[in-house]
């Protein structure tokens, strides 16, 4: 781990003053991967601290604002997260309940509001819905299975292997099907015609598929690529039974409309008062292995959220 200055009290995302954290630990996502290789909207210069999200305690906040020192919090930092002291935006630096350590806590901002922000805000889910996520045993995945059912949906995780498959049902799928040339016809058997929605972080050439499988009116909700390439849509398909495809990007969505983290935020904090939100934590590793946790995610090794335990 290398030595380096404190951040300065300020971030280029708050809103006036930011808080400053005490980092206990941080959760690492693939795009710290991607921002680490260069291939991020994001480019910092190097050298630079990655890391967006962790949980910890305020050392200062904002007189004008919710949080207090010694509070304890889950934040997106959008960078600087891998480290003893890092700085969030005011507005995306929530409390974290009691139910959840901080570990946990380092899975819960990134993954549980951009689960909760794709299926309520952009997909529009409803209770009885059926819910079908691709990359399920993943932190988004797992996330968007216990928010989903959570909000009284049906989930239906797609997955590579049979590992990943205990990994779904523990985070609460009602069913798992295998990713294989037969799943599409599985999952409308399970569904009497086809989903709702479609969360998908995964693109590559389960998009298609996943337009297929949808019912009339469905809508397949874009988190990310994390398959490597990015797929195009024949918006034909898109005419023949009225469905959509949507993107969700939840950093860029409360960055630009500030007022709407909080509310995102409350569904998130009443799902874990609920029980709903439990973040799985798969691999925990000391802040020196940074790059080890960055290639579990790259090489999609992961299972569950991977942390780095700072204090």
């Amino acid at each position: 781990m290398a030595d380096v200055p404190e951040p300065p009290a300020s971030h280029p995302l708050a809103h006036g003053d930011p808080v400053v954290i005490e980092v206990h630990a941080a959760g690492v996502t693939f795009a710290d991967v991607l921002v680490s290789r260069g291939l991020y909207q994001l480019k910092p210069e190097p050298p630079f601290v990655p890391g967006m999200e962790v949980a910890g305690i305020v050392r200062a906040a904002p007189a004008n604002g919710e949080l207090r020192p010694g509070d304890r919090v889950a934040a997106f930092t959008q960078l600087g997260g891998f480290a003893e002291v890092a700085v969030a935006p005011a507005h995306l630096a929530f409390r974290l309940p009691q139910a959840l350590d901080y570990t946990q806590g380092a899975g819960l901002v990134l993954n549980y509001h951009t689960a909760a922000f794709a299926l309520i805000t952009r997909g529009r889910l409803s209770a009885g819905d059926h819910v079908l996520v691709h990359g399920a045993a993943g932190g988004i995945g797992t996330a968007a299975l216990q928010v989903a059912r959570g909000l009284e949906a049906r989930t239906i995780a797609v997955v590579s292997s049979d590992e990943k498959a205990r990994v779904a049902r523990q985070a609460g799928a009602h069913d798992v099907v295998l990713f294989d040339d037969e799943w599409r016809a599985r999952v409308r058997e399970l569904t009497g015609g086809g989903v709702d929605v479609v969360i998908d972080p995964v693109g590559r050439d389960r998009f298609t598929d996943s337009l297929r499988a949808l019912r009339a009116g469905g809508r397949v909700v874009v988190v990310g690529f994390t398959g490597g390439s990015i797929p195009q849509v024949k918006v034909n398909r898109l005419l023949l039974h009225n469905t959509e495809v949507i993107g969700a990007a939840w950093p860029e969505w409360v960055i630009q409309r500030p007022d709407t983290a909080r509310t995102i935020g409350d569904i998130v904090t009443r799902l874990i008062g609920d029980g709903a939100i439990r973040p799985l934590v798969g691999a925990r590793l000391p802040l020196d292995a940074g790059p080890d946790a960055l290639r579990l995610i790259e090489q999609r090794r992961a299972r569950g959220k991977v942390v780095l335990e700072i204090r």
